[in-house]
C-alpha cells in the first residue's frame, strides 16, 4: 500500500526532491525501462551487460513510481539509488522482501561496476525476473506508460 507520509518524511531529510508530475517524462522512463529489457533478455550481450540494463530498468521503474508521486531522489546524496529502490515499498507496493533482494542487487552491480567482481548466472536470472515483475505492475499501475 503507498504511502505519501513516508515519502513526505523521506523529503523533510532531504533524500527526495519535490518535482512536478511529468506524463512525458515519465513515458520516456517506462521506455527506457522497456528497452534495457529487451537488452537484457539478448544472449549475445554479456551477462555483465545483460545485468547492467535489467538493473538498469529497474532503477528507471523505481524513478517513473517515485515521480508519480511528485518526487525525485536527491542525486547529490549519497546513496540516492539505494533509496529509490526503499522507496518502492511505497510508490508501487512492492514487498518488503522483494525490496530486499532488490536492494542485493543493487549491492551486487556496485561490485561489478566498481570491484570488477564477475556477474553469476543466478545473479543475472534474478535481476531479470525482478526486472519483469516490476514491468508487470508498473503497466498495471500507469496503464499504457508502463
Amino acid at each position: 500500500m503507498p504511502s505519501d507520509a513516508a515519502l513526505e518524511n523521506l523529503a523533510r531529510i532531504g533524500q527526495l526532491d519535490k518535482v512536478p508530475f511529468s506524463s512525458d517524462l515519465m513515458a520516456r522512463m517506462l521506455a527506457t525501462a522497456r528497452s534495457r529489457l529487451i537488452d537484457a533478455q539478448r544472449s549475445d550481450n554479456s551477462a555483465e551487460t545483460r545485468f547492467d540494463c535489467a538493473y538498469t530498468a529497474i532503477r528507471a521503474i523505481a524513478d517513473a513510481a517515485l515521480l508519480a508521486h511528485g518526487y525525485r531522489t536527491s542525486t547529490s546524496k549519497p546513496g540516492h539509488h539505494q533509496t529509490t529502490i526503499q522507496c518502492l515499498s511505497h510508490t508501487l507496493g512492492v514487498s518488503v522482501g522483494v525490496v530486499r533482494v532488490l536492494d542485493a542487487l543493487r549491492k551486487q552491480r556496485n561490485l561489478s561496476d566498481y570491484d570488477g567482481e564477475s556477474i553469476t548466472d543466478q545473479a543475472l536470472v534474478e535481476c531479470i525476473e525482478q526486472a519483469l515483475r516490476l514491468q508487470e505492475l508498473a503497466v498495471r499501475r500507469f496503464g499504457g506508460q508502463g
